[in-house]
């Protein structure tokens, strides 16, 4: 309807005048706010300009003043400031130092002071015999010397002096414990004169200990450590270690003390105590003085003085225990061993005793770890008798010697059988060499020939055999180490032998002979002595390690060496006989006649002796051998000088026939 109302009224004119009217009226007000808009913006412009520009000019002004005022306090700071500032620095780096120093002069004489004042009420407190305090004191100056020290003036001539008067002051105080220990504690000694046994010397030997006050039982805690425990060590701990004839006596007197004595046991025939023994007689000792003189109630800083008194005395005391005693309960036999182990519970038995009397601290000691490697003690002592009784066999006379036969064989020892494993590994064995021969050697394969060696030579055999009978069951490493034991004995053989008895050898041909049997008699048991151990020994030697094969032919060659040299001399012994003989010619002269029978004679003569002398020692071979040489280079050499000869008569050569 309003559309319609419209278009009458816009068809009609009134319409378009009454718009026209609006238009008007809002272009009006447009123009009245750009107007408005316009003249703001001119005073702006223009009216406000001059204010601000002086504004600005002002501050422009201002600004090249600061600027100034800046550029003169600059030259002012380059000019006289900074100059200042480096003497400044320097100053107060002199300053520093300055009271730095007087800092550690001040320092150094607080300690100085401090140990002026201990040593003071040292002084005064070892006047009252106030040892405790005195110690202490003591104690107090040695700390501010060692304060002093760490300021690096060890130079200082004073401190030179401060440490001798610590030390003098040291001494002092030992010296007035001592006193006082010789009237607590009274040693009786014996006479140093005679010589030092447990019969003439430790017979007499007793500690008197009186009963103590509170005051000598801190004394203890000063003067045990430095004086009595190391007398203690030596003239009680020590002998009765040493003696197994020492026993020790406790007895107390009403009115004097407790009386620790050791007195020698009429009969006793043991040349060493066994380790029991010896740890009942020390614990005896310890638990006494642990009773008299309260070791457990007295304390040094954080310290018992049994602890102490166990500190400085245990190492040298077990070192003892160790060679005095251990040493020679070690046995000599693989099948002791398994006894052993009650010494080594024991000693355990015997530190746990000690720790509990709190003379002994921390985990197992030297002496426990040298009992509980019984293994490795055994296997070295037993090395070491078997080398010193191979080499006495060794250096022995090598003309004391046995009758060898084809039938003699070593008394080898009945072994155990061999593990199941190796069991098998022999049969296999045994079936593979019978599947590649089907003919056998004879009984009489591989023997040794009659002759004659060294009865040391024998002797030394049966310690080899011995010495690896003891590796027989024992442990890989004292197995190991017995086994290569053998083995030095057999090289040192090779070693000494023919070094020691040189003299011999070349001098004296049945010990030659002799010295060559010793050598084919090692060799030829060498073969076969490591096969006969290797199954029953541990890994890995039973892999094929033990063996003594490879020794063979070097003792196949000095036999030989040997012999050879000594038919070397008899050579030439034989040719030089024979060189008096003024070869054999003008026989007709009696000179020369005498001279050439002579020779031959003294040429049969040799012959004779060494006959004589070998052919009981060397094997029939080597003795046909060796004197058939010899009669060849005898005969030869005859021949050749009568070959030498221009004219023969049939009287001279009657003559050298009847000889020869």
């Amino acid at each position: 309807m309003a559309s319609f109302v419209a278009e009458v009224l816009a068809s009609s004119g009134k319409l378009e005048k009454e718009d026209l009217s609006g238009k008007v009226s809002k272009m009006s007000r447009k123009v009245e706010d750009t107007k408005e808009e316009v003249c703001e913006m001119i005073n702006k412009r223009y009216s406000d300009f001059l204010p601000t520009l002086q504004g600005s000019e002002d501050l422009m002004v201002q600004v090249e003043t600061v600027s100034k005022e800046m550029d003169a306090l600059k030259t002012c700071i380059e000019t006289e400031v900074r100059p200042n500032i480096h003497m400044a620095v320097a100053e107060y780096t002199k300053l520093k130092q300055q009271l730095e120093k007087n800092t550690v002069i001040i320092t150094m004489l607080g300690h100085l002071k401090e140990f002026h004042s201990a040593m003071e009420e040292f002084n005064k407190a070892l006047q009252e015999k106030k040892y405790v305090d005195a110690a202490n004191q003591l104690e107090r100056a040695r700390d501010n010397v060692d304060s002093l020290k760490s300021w690096k003036i060890s130079q200082l001539p004073l401190l030179s002096a401060i440490n001798s008067e610590l030390t003098v002051q040291r001494e002092n105080l030992i010296y007035h414990l001592g006193d006082e220990w010789k009237r607590l504690v009274i040693w009786t000694l014996p006479s140093s004169k005679g010589k030092t046994s447990s019969e003439n010397l430790l017979k007499m030997c007793q500690m008197l200990i009186q009963y103590f006050t509170n005051y000598s039982r801190n004394l203890l805690s000063l003067g045990f450590c430095c004086c009595p425990g190391q007398v203690l060590l030596k003239n009680m701990l020590k002998p009765l270690v040493m003696y197994a004839s020492l026993s020790v006596r406790v007895t107390e007197q009403q009115d004097e003390g407790t009386i620790l004595a050791l007195q020698c046991l009429e009969e006793s025939h043991e040349e060493r105590s066994a380790p029991s023994q010896v740890y009942s007689k020390l614990l005896l000792v310890l638990k006494t003085l642990l009773l008299l003189c309260c070791f457990s109630d007295v304390s040094i800083g954080d310290k018992k003085l049994s602890a102490i008194l166990g500190e400085l005395i245990w190492e040298e005391l077990s070192r003892c225990i160790i060679h005095e005693c251990l040493v020679h309960s070690i046995p000599t036999n693989s099948s002791q061993l398994e006894k052993y182990n009650t010494v080594i519970k024991e000693t355990e038995d015997f530190e746990k005793s000690l720790k509990e009397m709190e003379y002994l601290h921390g985990d197992s000691t030297d002496l426990l770890k040298y009992a509980r490697d019984v293994n490795c003690h055994f296997a070295s002592k037993k090395c070491k008798d078997v080398i010193v009784a191979a080499r006495k066999l060794m250096t022995s006379k090598m003309h004391n010697t046995v009758k060898i036969t084809p039938e003699s064989k070593l008394r080898l020892p009945k072994l155990p059988a061999p593990s199941s494993e190796v069991k098998v590994k022999q049969d296999i064995v045994k079936e593979e060499a019978m599947m590649e021969n089907s003919k056998q050697l004879s009984a009489w394969s591989l023997r040794l020939p009659a002759c004659r060696i060294s009865e040391s030579v024998q002797q030394l055999m049966e310690l080899a055999l011995n010495t690896l009978c003891e590796a027989v069951g024992s442990s890989t490493q004292c197995a190991l180490q017995l086994f290569f034991t053998v083995r030095n004995i057999f090289q040192l053989f090779y070693d000494v032998v023919p070094t020691y008895h040189k003299e011999n050898l070349l001098k004296f041909p049945h010990l030659a002979a002799i010295q060559h049997n010793n050598c084919m008699y090692l060799a030829h048991h060498l073969l076969t002595l490591g096969h006969h151990f290797r199954s029953h020994l541990p890994n890995p030697l039973s892999d094929g390690v033990a063996t003594f094969v490879d020794m063979v032919p070097g003792f196949r060659k000095l036999g030989a060496q040997c012999f050879l040299t000594q038919l070397n001399v008899q050579r030439a012994e034989l040719l030089e006989r024979l060189s008096t003989a003024h070869n054999f010619c003008n026989l007709d002269d009696e000179d020369n006649y005498i001279a050439a029978s002579k020779a031959v004679r003294q040429v049969i003569h040799q012959l004779k002796q060494l006959g004589t002398v070998w052919q009981d020692v060397l094997p029939v071979g080597i003795y046909c051998k060796a004197m058939g040489n010899l009669l060849n280079t005898a005969i030869t050499e005859v021949i050749a000088k009568i070959m030498m000869l221009e004219v023969c008569s049939r009287w001279a050569e009657k003559k050298e026939l009847n000889r020869c």
